[in-house]
Protein backbone atom coordinates (compact mmCIF):
# COMPACT_ATOMS: atom_id res chain seq x y z
CA UNK A 1 0.00 0.00 0.00
CA UNK A 2 2.69 2.22 0.93
CA UNK A 3 4.66 1.97 -2.35
CA UNK A 4 1.24 2.50 -4.28
CA UNK A 5 0.64 5.59 -2.54
CA UNK A 6 4.19 6.79 -3.26
CA UNK A 7 4.22 5.60 -7.29
CA UNK A 8 0.39 8.13 -7.41
CA UNK A 9 1.76 10.61 -5.47
CA UNK A 10 4.86 11.08 -7.94
CA UNK A 11 1.98 10.34 -10.91
CA UNK A 12 -0.11 13.60 -9.92
CA UNK A 13 0.54 16.56 -11.56
CA UNK A 14 -1.19 18.77 -8.83
CA UNK A 15 0.72 20.45 -5.68
CA UNK A 16 -1.02 19.72 -2.61
CA UNK A 17 -4.37 21.64 -2.93
CA UNK A 18 -5.18 20.96 -5.60
CA UNK A 19 -3.40 23.60 -7.97
CA UNK A 20 -1.34 21.96 -10.91
CA UNK A 21 2.79 22.86 -11.06
CA UNK A 22 4.31 25.22 -13.12
CA UNK A 23 5.67 22.39 -15.38
CA UNK A 24 1.69 21.42 -16.46
CA UNK A 25 0.69 24.79 -16.78
CA UNK A 26 3.26 25.69 -19.23
CA UNK A 27 2.87 22.34 -20.74
CA UNK A 28 -0.68 23.01 -20.88
CA UNK A 29 -0.25 26.35 -22.70
CA UNK A 30 2.74 25.28 -25.17
CA UNK A 31 0.28 22.50 -26.60
CA UNK A 32 -2.66 24.85 -27.33
CA UNK A 33 -0.06 27.05 -29.10
CA UNK A 34 0.81 24.61 -31.09
CA UNK A 35 -2.76 23.46 -31.32
CA UNK A 36 -3.66 26.94 -32.81
CA UNK A 37 -0.35 27.67 -34.47
CA UNK A 38 -1.46 24.23 -36.83
CA UNK A 39 -4.94 25.52 -37.36
CA UNK A 40 -3.69 29.13 -38.34
CA UNK A 41 -1.14 27.38 -40.43
CA UNK A 42 -3.44 24.82 -42.60
CA UNK A 43 -6.15 28.02 -42.96
CA UNK A 44 -3.14 29.73 -44.35
CA UNK A 45 -2.34 27.52 -46.87
CA UNK A 46 -6.34 26.67 -47.59
CA UNK A 47 -6.48 30.94 -48.15
CA UNK A 48 -2.98 30.45 -50.77
CA UNK A 49 -4.25 27.07 -52.52
CA UNK A 50 -8.12 28.97 -52.72
CA UNK A 51 -6.35 32.34 -54.06
CA UNK A 52 -4.59 30.34 -56.46
CA UNK A 53 -7.31 28.76 -58.10
CA UNK A 54 -9.20 32.01 -58.23
CA UNK A 55 -5.86 33.33 -60.09
CA UNK A 56 -5.86 30.44 -62.38
CA UNK A 57 -9.84 30.75 -63.14
CA UNK A 58 -10.06 34.19 -62.89
CA UNK A 59 -11.28 34.48 -66.70
CA UNK A 60 -14.81 31.88 -66.02
CA UNK A 61 -14.68 33.57 -62.27
CA UNK A 62 -14.88 37.40 -63.13
CA UNK A 63 -18.13 36.82 -65.79
CA UNK A 64 -19.89 34.91 -63.21
CA UNK A 65 -19.09 37.78 -60.66
CA UNK A 66 -19.79 40.49 -62.85
CA UNK A 67 -22.91 38.88 -63.59
CA UNK A 68 -24.22 38.34 -59.84
CA UNK A 69 -23.70 41.31 -59.38
CA UNK A 70 -26.19 42.45 -62.58
CA UNK A 71 -27.99 40.20 -61.52
CA UNK A 72 -29.02 41.57 -58.29
CA UNK A 73 -30.11 44.96 -60.12
CA UNK A 74 -32.60 42.79 -62.93
CA UNK A 75 -34.07 40.66 -59.90
CA UNK A 76 -36.69 42.85 -59.27
CA UNK A 77 -38.07 44.30 -62.43
CA UNK A 78 -38.13 40.34 -63.43
CA UNK A 79 -40.00 39.22 -60.33
CA UNK A 80 -42.73 41.95 -60.78
CA UNK A 81 -43.40 40.63 -64.20
CA UNK A 82 -43.82 37.44 -63.66
CA UNK A 83 -46.08 38.43 -60.56
CA UNK A 84 -48.26 40.49 -63.28
CA UNK A 85 -48.39 36.38 -65.34
CA UNK A 86 -45.36 36.59 -67.79
CA UNK A 87 -43.51 32.98 -68.12
CA UNK A 88 -39.71 33.58 -66.48
CA UNK A 89 -37.74 33.08 -69.76
CA UNK A 90 -39.81 36.05 -71.29
CA UNK A 91 -39.25 38.56 -68.37
CA UNK A 92 -35.79 38.15 -68.00
CA UNK A 93 -35.40 38.74 -71.89
CA UNK A 94 -37.15 41.75 -71.57
CA UNK A 95 -35.04 42.89 -68.39
CA UNK A 96 -32.39 42.22 -69.92
CA UNK A 97 -32.84 43.86 -73.34
CA UNK A 98 -33.76 46.72 -71.53
CA UNK A 99 -30.34 46.70 -69.48
CA UNK A 100 -28.84 46.37 -72.97
CA UNK A 101 -30.61 49.38 -74.01
CA UNK A 102 -29.70 51.70 -71.04
CA UNK A 103 -25.94 50.87 -71.49
CA UNK A 104 -25.59 51.42 -74.68
CA UNK A 105 -27.65 54.77 -74.23
CA UNK A 106 -24.67 55.68 -71.95
CA UNK A 107 -22.06 54.55 -73.87
CA UNK A 108 -23.77 57.07 -76.69
CA UNK A 109 -23.69 59.48 -74.36
CA UNK A 110 -19.95 59.39 -73.31
CA UNK A 111 -18.49 58.68 -76.89
CA UNK A 112 -19.57 61.58 -78.64
CA UNK A 113 -19.23 64.46 -76.13
CA UNK A 114 -15.68 63.10 -75.55
CA UNK A 115 -14.78 62.90 -79.19
CA UNK A 116 -16.26 66.68 -79.45
CA UNK A 117 -14.74 68.07 -76.67
CA UNK A 118 -11.58 66.39 -76.38
CA UNK A 119 -9.26 68.63 -78.63
CA UNK A 120 -10.66 71.97 -76.99
CA UNK A 121 -9.91 70.55 -73.59
CA UNK A 122 -6.43 69.55 -75.04
CA UNK A 123 -5.62 73.36 -76.44
CA UNK A 124 -6.86 74.72 -72.72
CA UNK A 125 -4.99 72.12 -71.00
CA UNK A 126 -1.69 73.65 -72.87
CA UNK A 127 -2.61 77.33 -72.35
CA UNK A 128 -3.25 75.92 -68.43
CA UNK A 129 0.48 74.43 -68.15
CA UNK A 130 1.95 77.50 -69.85
CA UNK A 131 0.19 79.34 -67.14
CA UNK A 132 1.62 78.24 -64.64
CA UNK A 133 4.52 77.57 -66.21
CA UNK A 134 5.10 81.24 -66.24
CA UNK A 135 3.68 81.93 -62.55
CA UNK A 136 6.19 79.99 -60.88
CA UNK A 137 8.84 81.39 -62.83
CA UNK A 138 7.93 84.51 -61.71
CA UNK A 139 7.58 86.09 -58.17
CA UNK A 140 7.66 85.36 -55.34
CA UNK A 141 9.04 81.78 -56.03
CA UNK A 142 11.44 82.56 -58.49
CA UNK A 143 11.84 78.44 -60.43
CA UNK A 144 14.74 78.63 -62.15
CA UNK A 145 14.07 76.65 -66.00
CA UNK A 146 16.49 73.80 -65.55
CA UNK A 147 13.81 73.00 -62.00
CA UNK A 148 10.86 73.52 -63.82
CA UNK A 149 11.85 70.81 -66.80
CA UNK A 150 13.06 68.23 -64.19
CA UNK A 151 9.64 68.75 -62.21
CA UNK A 152 7.61 68.86 -65.59
CA UNK A 153 9.50 65.60 -66.78
CA UNK A 154 9.17 63.99 -63.34
CA UNK A 155 5.09 64.66 -63.77
CA UNK A 156 5.29 63.27 -67.49
CA UNK A 157 6.52 60.01 -66.32
CA UNK A 158 5.02 59.88 -63.75
CA UNK A 159 1.53 60.23 -65.75
CA UNK A 160 2.91 58.10 -68.08
CA UNK A 161 3.50 55.20 -65.78
CA UNK A 162 0.23 55.61 -63.56
CA UNK A 163 -1.62 55.24 -67.24
CA UNK A 164 0.37 52.32 -68.18
CA UNK A 165 -1.30 51.04 -64.73
CA UNK A 166 -4.65 51.80 -64.84
CA UNK A 167 -4.87 50.55 -68.88
CA UNK A 168 -3.43 47.39 -67.37
CA UNK A 169 -6.08 47.18 -64.36
CA UNK A 170 -9.09 47.78 -66.68
CA UNK A 171 -8.20 44.83 -69.12
CA UNK A 172 -6.84 42.41 -65.87
CA UNK A 173 -8.68 39.52 -66.14
CA UNK A 174 -10.60 40.89 -69.22
CA UNK A 175 -8.22 40.64 -72.19
CA UNK A 176 -7.52 37.03 -71.80
CA UNK A 177 -11.06 36.09 -72.61
CA UNK A 178 -9.95 37.85 -76.05
CA UNK A 179 -11.99 40.98 -75.94
CA UNK A 180 -14.40 43.07 -73.47
CA UNK A 181 -17.04 42.40 -76.09
CA UNK A 182 -16.62 38.43 -74.87
CA UNK A 183 -16.55 39.17 -71.14
CA UNK A 184 -19.82 41.43 -71.40
CA UNK A 185 -21.69 39.00 -73.64
CA UNK A 186 -20.73 35.93 -71.11
CA UNK A 187 -22.13 38.50 -68.32
CA UNK A 188 -25.51 39.17 -70.10
CA UNK A 189 -25.99 35.72 -70.92
CA UNK A 190 -25.37 34.02 -67.18
CA UNK A 191 -27.20 37.63 -65.56
CA UNK A 192 -30.21 36.40 -68.16
CA UNK A 193 -30.19 32.63 -66.58
CA UNK A 194 -29.49 33.58 -63.45
CA UNK A 195 -32.28 35.65 -63.18
CA UNK A 196 -34.58 33.26 -65.16
CA UNK A 197 -33.79 29.96 -63.02
CA UNK A 198 -32.63 31.98 -59.67
CA UNK A 199 -35.73 30.52 -57.59
CA UNK A 200 -34.68 26.84 -58.62
CA UNK A 201 -31.54 27.09 -57.45
CA UNK A 202 -31.42 26.68 -53.38
CA UNK A 203 -34.17 24.03 -54.15
CA UNK A 204 -31.86 21.68 -56.12
CA UNK A 205 -29.05 22.79 -53.51
CA UNK A 206 -30.36 21.72 -51.04
CA UNK A 207 -31.43 18.42 -52.53
CA UNK A 208 -27.66 17.89 -53.44
CA UNK A 209 -26.46 18.82 -50.14
CA UNK A 210 -28.81 16.82 -47.41
CA UNK A 211 -31.23 18.53 -45.17
CA UNK A 212 -28.97 19.29 -42.69
CA UNK A 213 -26.18 20.88 -44.78
CA UNK A 214 -28.44 22.55 -46.90
CA UNK A 215 -30.80 23.79 -44.34
CA UNK A 216 -27.37 25.88 -43.58
CA UNK A 217 -26.30 26.43 -46.99
CA UNK A 218 -29.80 27.92 -48.08
CA UNK A 219 -29.88 30.37 -45.23
CA UNK A 220 -26.58 31.70 -45.79
CA UNK A 221 -27.22 31.97 -49.61
CA UNK A 222 -30.87 33.90 -48.78
CA UNK A 223 -28.83 36.16 -46.37
CA UNK A 224 -25.81 36.75 -49.26
CA UNK A 225 -28.57 37.48 -51.88
CA UNK A 226 -30.84 40.13 -49.57
CA UNK A 227 -27.27 41.75 -48.75
CA UNK A 228 -25.90 41.66 -52.15
CA UNK A 229 -28.99 43.17 -53.35
CA UNK A 230 -29.43 45.63 -51.11
CA UNK A 231 -25.79 46.85 -51.34
CA UNK A 232 -25.59 47.03 -55.16
CA UNK A 233 -28.98 48.82 -55.45
CA UNK A 234 -28.17 51.36 -52.18
CA UNK A 235 -25.18 51.78 -53.81
CA UNK A 236 -26.52 52.59 -57.56
CA UNK A 237 -29.21 54.75 -55.68
CA UNK A 238 -26.74 57.18 -53.85
CA UNK A 239 -24.43 57.04 -56.81
CA UNK A 240 -26.99 58.38 -58.74
CA UNK A 241 -28.05 61.47 -56.64
CA UNK A 242 -24.16 62.40 -56.25
CA UNK A 243 -24.00 61.96 -60.31
CA UNK A 244 -26.78 64.55 -60.61
CA UNK A 245 -25.62 66.79 -58.03
CA UNK A 246 -22.35 67.01 -58.95
CA UNK A 247 -23.27 66.85 -62.88
CA UNK A 248 -26.00 69.75 -62.45
CA UNK A 249 -23.19 72.12 -60.77
CA UNK A 250 -20.96 71.27 -63.66
CA UNK A 251 -23.58 71.76 -66.14
CA UNK A 252 -24.13 75.30 -64.62
CA UNK A 253 -20.78 77.02 -64.39
CA UNK A 254 -20.19 75.21 -68.14
CA UNK A 255 -17.40 72.66 -67.21
CA UNK A 256 -16.21 71.22 -70.70
CA UNK A 257 -17.07 66.91 -70.48
CA UNK A 258 -19.45 67.17 -67.66
CA UNK A 259 -21.87 64.23 -69.16
CA UNK A 260 -18.77 62.61 -68.97
CA UNK A 261 -17.25 63.18 -65.57
CA UNK A 262 -20.98 62.88 -64.45
CA UNK A 263 -21.18 59.73 -66.02
CA UNK A 264 -17.39 58.85 -63.76
CA UNK A 265 -18.81 60.17 -60.73
CA UNK A 266 -21.61 57.56 -60.70
CA UNK A 267 -19.46 54.72 -61.35
CA UNK A 268 -17.19 55.94 -58.92
CA UNK A 269 -19.83 55.11 -56.30
CA UNK A 270 -20.01 51.84 -56.58
CA UNK A 271 -16.38 51.97 -55.97
CA UNK A 272 -16.73 53.50 -52.12
CA UNK A 273 -13.83 56.31 -50.72
CA UNK A 274 -11.59 55.35 -53.56
CA UNK A 275 -13.87 55.69 -56.27
CA UNK A 276 -15.42 59.26 -55.29
CA UNK A 277 -12.41 60.79 -54.30
CA UNK A 278 -11.18 59.93 -58.04
CA UNK A 279 -13.93 61.58 -59.50
CA UNK A 280 -13.84 64.48 -57.59
CA UNK A 281 -10.37 64.98 -58.18
CA UNK A 282 -10.74 64.71 -62.00
CA UNK A 283 -13.68 67.00 -61.92
CA UNK A 284 -11.71 69.73 -60.27
CA UNK A 285 -8.80 69.27 -62.66
CA UNK A 286 -11.07 69.67 -65.50
CA UNK A 287 -12.66 72.91 -64.33
CA UNK A 288 -9.46 74.63 -63.25
CA UNK A 289 -7.93 73.26 -66.41
CA UNK A 290 -10.84 74.65 -68.62
CA UNK A 291 -12.52 77.66 -66.56
CA UNK A 292 -9.79 78.63 -63.94
CA UNK A 293 -9.32 78.37 -60.43
CA UNK A 294 -12.67 80.27 -59.26
CA UNK A 295 -14.88 77.43 -61.39
CA UNK A 296 -12.31 74.50 -59.90
CA UNK A 297 -12.98 76.03 -56.14
CA UNK A 298 -16.13 76.04 -56.95
CA UNK A 299 -16.75 72.83 -58.09
CA UNK A 300 -14.22 71.20 -55.21
CA UNK A 301 -16.91 73.45 -52.69
CA UNK A 302 -20.09 71.61 -54.54
CA UNK A 303 -18.25 67.70 -54.19
CA UNK A 304 -17.32 68.61 -50.80
CA UNK A 305 -21.11 69.35 -49.62
CA UNK A 306 -22.69 66.08 -52.00
CA UNK A 307 -19.86 63.92 -50.12
CA UNK A 308 -21.09 65.66 -46.65
CA UNK A 309 -24.93 64.92 -47.75
CA UNK A 310 -24.08 61.30 -48.69
CA UNK A 311 -21.82 60.15 -45.62
CA UNK A 312 -24.26 61.67 -43.15
CA UNK A 313 -27.52 61.75 -44.52
CA UNK A 314 -27.92 59.29 -47.94
CA UNK A 315 -25.85 55.88 -46.39
CA UNK A 316 -27.09 55.98 -42.76
CA UNK A 317 -31.07 56.87 -44.37
CA UNK A 318 -30.72 54.50 -46.97
CA UNK A 319 -28.73 51.52 -45.85
CA UNK A 320 -29.39 49.34 -42.71
CA UNK A 321 -26.48 49.02 -39.71
CA UNK A 322 -26.09 45.32 -40.67
CA UNK A 323 -24.91 45.64 -44.45
CA UNK A 324 -22.44 48.70 -43.39
CA UNK A 325 -18.60 48.50 -42.89
CA UNK A 326 -16.66 50.63 -40.99
CA UNK A 327 -14.20 52.91 -43.80
CA UNK A 328 -10.74 51.21 -42.60
CA UNK A 329 -12.52 47.34 -43.78
CA UNK A 330 -14.22 49.37 -46.71
CA UNK A 331 -10.75 51.12 -47.51
CA UNK A 332 -8.19 47.89 -47.53
CA UNK A 333 -10.42 45.91 -49.27
CA UNK A 334 -10.76 48.40 -52.16
CA UNK A 335 -6.80 48.17 -51.77
CA UNK A 336 -6.13 44.66 -52.04
CA UNK A 337 -8.82 44.54 -54.96
CA UNK A 338 -7.37 47.33 -56.99
CA UNK A 339 -3.61 46.00 -56.67
CA UNK A 340 -4.71 42.11 -57.85
CA UNK A 341 -7.11 43.00 -60.17
CA UNK A 342 -7.10 46.44 -61.30
CA UNK A 343 -10.09 48.24 -61.24
CA UNK A 344 -12.33 45.15 -61.67
CA UNK A 345 -11.06 44.23 -58.23
CA UNK A 346 -11.57 47.58 -56.77
CA UNK A 347 -15.39 46.92 -57.99
CA UNK A 348 -15.75 43.40 -56.59
CA UNK A 349 -13.85 44.38 -53.29
CA UNK A 350 -16.92 45.75 -51.45
CA UNK A 351 -19.77 42.93 -52.58
CA UNK A 352 -16.83 40.41 -51.49
CA UNK A 353 -16.34 41.67 -48.18
CA UNK A 354 -20.15 42.11 -47.58
CA UNK A 355 -20.76 38.81 -48.33
CA UNK A 356 -17.70 37.39 -46.33
CA UNK A 357 -19.49 39.80 -43.56
CA UNK A 358 -22.51 37.86 -43.96
CA UNK A 359 -21.18 34.58 -43.48
CA UNK A 360 -18.84 35.47 -40.40
CA UNK A 361 -21.95 36.73 -38.92
CA UNK A 362 -23.77 33.61 -39.30
CA UNK A 363 -21.34 31.78 -38.16
CA UNK A 364 -21.22 33.82 -34.94
CA UNK A 365 -24.74 32.95 -34.48
CA UNK A 366 -24.46 29.47 -34.79
CA UNK A 367 -21.44 29.54 -32.28
CA UNK A 368 -23.50 31.64 -30.30
CA UNK A 369 -26.49 28.85 -29.83
CA UNK A 370 -24.00 26.27 -29.39
CA UNK A 371 -22.13 27.81 -26.18
CA UNK A 372 -25.03 29.54 -24.89
CA UNK A 373 -26.29 28.31 -20.88
CA UNK A 374 -28.67 26.68 -20.16
CA UNK A 375 -31.79 28.13 -18.78
CA UNK A 376 -31.80 28.03 -15.11
CA UNK A 377 -34.66 26.14 -13.54
CA UNK A 378 -37.58 28.31 -12.61
CA UNK A 379 -38.97 28.28 -9.60
CA UNK A 380 -42.28 26.42 -10.47
CA UNK A 381 -40.03 23.72 -11.77
CA UNK A 382 -38.44 23.36 -8.68
CA UNK A 383 -41.29 23.23 -6.48
CA UNK A 384 -43.15 20.37 -9.08
CA UNK A 385 -39.70 18.32 -8.97
CA UNK A 386 -40.16 18.51 -5.01
CA UNK A 387 -43.64 17.39 -5.25
CA UNK A 388 -43.11 14.42 -7.43
CA UNK A 389 -40.14 13.26 -4.87
CA UNK A 390 -42.81 13.45 -2.16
Amino acid sequence: MDVKDDVTETEKPERPGGKPDRGTVIGRGVLWLAKWSLAIVAIAAGAWVLGFLVDKFWVALLPVALAIVVSTVLWPPTRWLTERGLKPALAASITVLGFIAILAGVIGLIVPSVVDQAPELADRSTEGVNRVRDWLQGPPLNVGEEQLNSGVSAIVDKLQSSAERIAGGVFTGVSTATSAIVTLFLVLVLAFFFVKDGPRLLPWLHSIIGSKGGRHIEEVLNRVWVTLGGFIRTQALVSLIDAVLIGGGLVILHVPLAAVLTVLTFLGGFVPIVGAFVAGALAVLVALVANGVTTALIVLAIIVVVQQLEGNVLQPVLQSRSMQLHAVVVLLAVTVGGSLYGIVGAFLAVPVVAVVAVILRYIGEQIDLQTAPLPEPTVDAADDSSDVKA
